[in-house]
């Protein structure tokens, strides 16, 4: 949580990227050198799952999905699971950390991030929105529903900006999008046209 108010929305921006994307750019490469030391595992539907680290299912990530594909190759399909190296365990909770961090409520970086894009107004609007999204993501896939009670009790209003009303450059705006991007490639599942072209 932020102790004062930020002086304008760039500011904001440039605060709200930069945890995120440094957490990222740490966590891949410890990633990929742990997936090369990881084991390929049966895939066991009542054990198998994102938090199971002896037997982790990558499919519920569209970008675990490819990393792991890309490290692993024809070893893994999708009736295989991974039994995580410790260095791949901690990239691997980075980018869920991140992923947390990403999302576009109230005091999460997510939450700056749309305001410093969108304005406090309409950002209300889209954390209220994504409360929703994830509460009915969790409904599907139930390992989300202690990020969806976790968002429930998570206030969406965000702190205005000194100036909240002038509005970011067309670079910030880009990178913004790239961000919230690289929050559903983590966060999404790995869709199955994709999952055939990567022979998964």
């Amino acid at each position: 949580q932020m102790r004062s108010p930020f002086p304008n929305r760039k500011a904001l921006f440039d605060v709200s990227i930069a945890g995120p994307w440094v957490g990222f750019i740490i966590s891949i490469p410890l990633l990929i050198f742990g997936l090369n030391q990881s084991a390929v595992v049966p895939f066991d539907p009542k054990t198998s799952g994102f938090l199971n680290f002896e037997s982790v299912n990558p499919s519920f990530s569209f970008l675990l999905t490819v990393l792991s594909k890309l490290t692993l190759g024809d070893a893994l399909t999708s009736e295989q699971a991974i039994h995580l190296h410790p260095m791949a365990i901690a990239g691997y909770l980075g980018l869920i950390v991140t992923a947390i961090n990403l999302v576009p409520v109230g005091q999460l970086d997510g939450g700056h991030l749309v305001h410093a894009m969108f304005g406090q107004k309409t950002s209300l609007t889209i954390g209220q929105v994504t409360r929703f999204l994830i509460l009915i993501l969790s409904l599907m896939r139930t390992e989300f529903i202690p990020l969806a009670v976790f968002l429930f009790l998570f206030s969406v209003q965000d702190e205005p900006a000194l100036n909240d009303v002038s509005e970011l450059d067309n670079i910030r705006d880009i990178i913004g999008f790239l961000t919230l991007f690289l929050l559903l490639l983590i966060l999404l599942p790995m869709p199955s046209t994709v999952a055939q072209w990567l022979n998964y």
